[in-house]
């Protein structure tokens, strides 16, 4: 049964994604608030309309929605909503939930060349071709207005924005300092720790990202903030978030030194990395393997304990 808890209701949504299903949130503020729209089925939307009308409500009733970030199942579901709906969020959502064609080639042109960089042989190139098949479960809308660090969204005055980047490059997290409640999209999950996925370079930037080390960061940041409980984008909600976090990092650590002893042995391209670290799947996921090899490497990199060859494709080797 959906409810309200302290002027927030949780309404849990299915996906066609092997995540599973996904949290979106309404807050009760000045206005009524969607954080979070699913994912673009039929399916998600007819349980979101039930699940409204366990509350009395119907989508008629939501005055706008904030993005914790712009991945498909935490927007598709715009494309359901009237187009005066307002959206708000991080400006760097609006060339993944309004793409062009430009954009679409550059994504294609960056993936290409990083990839050939990380030693892929031709013949998983084509799949590049088909990356806006990936957007067939978003959303074609624009943000009304952007949220960035320190801002007090419209009509959620009790609210903050913190900026936290990593899973994606639009990430935020929404914090309710009186009682120590944060939304934080897939920044931290009870069940499993998110994908640090690649992005061509933000808007201005020469040099793509480096997701796990933002990640990393932005975790380390919650750590500063009397935060009580956290509702995520999938899964339960946190409560020991302090021990999470130092778990979550204790673990990608351990991944990559596990990565680094293969380093002391031999040199090593991400794809032969990736093959290491999913056997069996990287061909079925390869962007997601992909980019949790790479993140391996960035991370190791920080921390001083390996180089990378100028030749392409690069290879990385212990530093001696």
């Amino acid at each position: 049964m959906t409810e309200w808890k302290d002027g927030i209701a949780k309404i849990t949504l299915p996906t066609p994604f092997p995540v599973g299903d996904v949290n979106v949130y309404l807050i009760k503020g000045e206005r009524l608030t969607l954080v979070d729209a699913g994912v673009k089925t039929v399916e998600c939307w007819n349980s979101f309309k039930e699940q409204l009308a366990e509350l009395d409500l119907s989508p008629r009733d939501i005055e706008q929605v904030v993005l914790t970030h712009h991945h498909p199942d935490h927007v598709g579901m715009l494309e359901f909503f009237s187009e005066s709906l307002e959206v708000f969020g991080h400006p760097l959502n609006e060339r993944w939930i309004h793409p062009t064609e430009d954009f679409f080639q550059l994504q294609e042109e960056f993936f290409k060349a990083t990839y050939r960089e990380f030693g892929l042989p031709d013949e998983f190139l084509p799949f590049l071709s088909k990356l806006r098949n990936t957007f067939k479960y978003s959303c074609n809308r624009s943000l009304t207005g952007h949220l960035v660090e320190g801002m007090n969204p419209i009509g959620l005055s009790d609210w903050q924005v913190m900026e936290t980047p990593g899973h994606a490059q639009s990430q935020i997290a929404l914090f309710r300092e009186k009682d120590g409640i944060l939304i934080a999209g897939d920044l931290i999950l009870a069940h499993i720790s998110p994908n640090p996925l690649l992005e061509p370079p933000t808007p201005g930037e020469t040099e793509r990202p480096k997701p796990q080390l933002q990640h990393n960061d932005s975790m380390k940041k919650l750590l500063a903030y009397p935060i009580q409980r956290v509702y995520t984008g999938h899964g339960e909600e946190v409560t020991q978030l302090a021990e999470l976090i130092d778990k979550r990092l204790t673990r990608q650590h351990e991944r990559a030194m596990t990565v680094y002893s293969w380093l002391k042995e031999e040199p090593l391209t991400v794809f032969e990395i990736c093959k290491r670290l999913f056997p069996t799947v990287y061909q079925r996921e390869l962007m997601l393997t992909i980019s949790e090899s790479v993140a391996q490497l960035d991370y190791l990199s920080s921390i001083g304990e390996i180089i990378s060859s100028t030749s392409k494709p690069v290879f990385y080797q212990a530093r001696v």
